[in-house]
């Protein structure tokens, strides 16, 4: 009597996990026609994201007169490490979005089909998949996490990358008032 191991087929009730699909930020994406169903339209959405980050500094620096060189030590033109940042590292960052969305969503569903959740504890999988689900798809933590940002980044922005500034050029009230 030889017994063979057969593995069941992903049914309905598999999770469809995803880390990207939904949540408020998403919501505006679709409403603004940057992102389909499924991030569609990538290109769109970079070009507008992009646009919306580096134009303003753009424009800004130019009614600024900070633009051109000659009248700051580095002007916009010239300050490359905002440029890499604007037009080639976030583009990356936006672009992994969909890498992330289309290589979670299996391994999700393999820990089913490879049996790394033994039966018994599938309920607590599920439950598990909900709760990540939830959370992504909630307005107050999504709220919470950009004020985090803005409030830790802009603090660390003062006390750790404009004290390294203040070192290299000997203060900013000596490059304010030359």
């Amino acid at each position: 009597m030889s017994e063979t191991l057969t593995v069941p087929p992903i049914t309905d009730e598999s999770p469809d996990f995803s880390l990207v699909l939904g949540g408020p930020i998403f919501q505006l994406f679709r409403r603004a026609r940057l992102s389909g169903d499924a991030l569609e339209l990538l290109h769109r959405r970079i070009v507008a994201i992009v646009l919306v980050a580096w134009l303003p500094l753009l424009l800004l620096s130019m009614v600024g007169n900070y633009f051109l060189a000659g009248t700051v030590k580095l002007s916009f033109l010239h300050d490359i490490e905002a440029h890499v940042r604007l037009l080639v590292a976030l583009p990356v960052l936006i672009a992994a979005e969909l890498i992330v969305h289309l290589r979670i969503r299996p391994k999700v569903k393999t820990f089913l089909s490879r049996h790394i959740v033994q039966q018994q504890d599938e309920p607590k999988f599920f439950a598990a998949v909900d709760s990540a689900m939830r959370l992504r798809n909630s307005v107050p933590l999504e709220l919470g996490l950009l004020a985090l940002v803005y409030t830790i980044g802009l603090w660390l922005w003062r006390s750790q990358i404009a004290l390294a500034a203040r070192g290299a050029s000997g203060g900013f009230s000596a490059r304010l008032t030359t």
